[in-house]
């Protein structure tokens, strides 16, 4: 009896890693998707509209936070938390994140004279990474696979 109790323990560990990986998988091309509408929009606001560069930069973050909270709750969570409280959640990062990104867009950049592009991508790995396990486990912790599937 043991023995079957250890292997059914064993198979839902491993459902439980290939989940993660999928909720992984899916989160990072949901994060380029929304890394190319915001690189997009931006491109469109700045260069052919000559809007201010943080007016620019900062609807572009906008439409590129809502496409990624939307497609991630609905699709990589799963989850049937309250819209408002988890998109308040969202927001909440992106005033820590956001700020603390353009000290370090200039701190890598005019500081440190490195390349504007490669302080950006690092930028966009550090959001990447933080963001993922910021939904995780902040935003949708509690509430991961509680959307009912449609049918």
């Amino acid at each position: 009896m043991e023995e079957n109790t250890g292997k059914k323990e064993q198979t839902k560990e491993a459902g439980g890693r290939k989940k993660e990986l999928a909720r992984m998988v899916k989160f990072t091309l949901f994060s380029i998707s929304a890394g190319l509408i915001e690189i997009g929009s931006f491109a469109l606001l700045n260069e052919t509209l000559h809007l201010n560069y943080w007016v620019s930069y900062v609807i572009a973050l906008a439409l590129s936070v809502l496409w990624n909270f939307t497609l991630n709750r609905k699709f990589t969570f799963k989850s049937a938390a309250n819209v408002p409280i988890a998109m308040l959640k969202v927001a909440l990062f992106y005033v820590v994140f956001t700020p603390l990104s353009a000290w370090l867009e200039d701190m890598y950049t005019v500081r440190l004279g490195w390349n504007e592009y490669v302080a950006t991508g690092l930028n966009m790995l550090l959001n990447f990474v933080t963001e993922f396990l910021y939904q995780r486990y902040f935003v949708f912790g509690k509430s991961i696979d509680t959307a009912v599937e449609d049918k």
